[in-house]
């Protein structure tokens, strides 16, 4: 049941409203911030070099504070924010999803908690479950089993 009502879309509509609404009303006090995000999700422009990307956990948390947190613009969907990377502070603009971000932190305290599982996420699941439905199948033959052993 929980599992149902974290992926329903009216859900995940509210949780969106409310992620924006809280980073919405911590750039008009002027408070900084930080984001944990699933970095999948995150689009770079200009995309960062494969060495940095290589860098960021499945999971991230990123500071918006200073220029970034200046420079951050927030719409129905998405946060935009430049950020520099890298040792030699290479530039790029973030925009993150809105439900990409998992939660809402000041001063290393989380004020929001995201559990909601947009559509983008259920599919990814959903996928991933496909795969070990498949596997489980191919290695239910015992002859099967042989061609991964080394």
């Amino acid at each position: 049941m929980l599992k149902e009502m974290l992926g329903d879309e009216e859900y995940c509509d509210i949780m969106r409203v409310h992620v924006q609404d809280t980073i919405d009303y911590l750039l008009t006090k002027g408070i900084s911030f930080s984001i944990l995000l699933n970095i999948e999700k995150v689009n770079f422009d200009p995309p960062l070099p494969e060495e940095i990307m290589r860098s960021f956990k499945p999971i991230t948390l990123f500071v918006i504070a200073g220029y970034t947190f200046e420079s951050t613009v927030l719409d129905d969907e998405k946060i935009v924010f430049e950020a520099g990377f890298g040792a030699h502070n290479f530039g790029s603009f973030v925009s993150v999803p809105l439900l990409s971000i998992l939660q809402i932190l000041v001063e290393e305290t989380p004020i929001l908690i995201n559990l909601s599982i947009p559509s983008f996420e259920k599919e990814e699941i959903e996928k991933q479950a496909g795969v070990k439905k498949s596997m489980e199948a191919l290695l239910s033959n015992p002859e099967n089993k042989k061609l991964f052993k080394k």
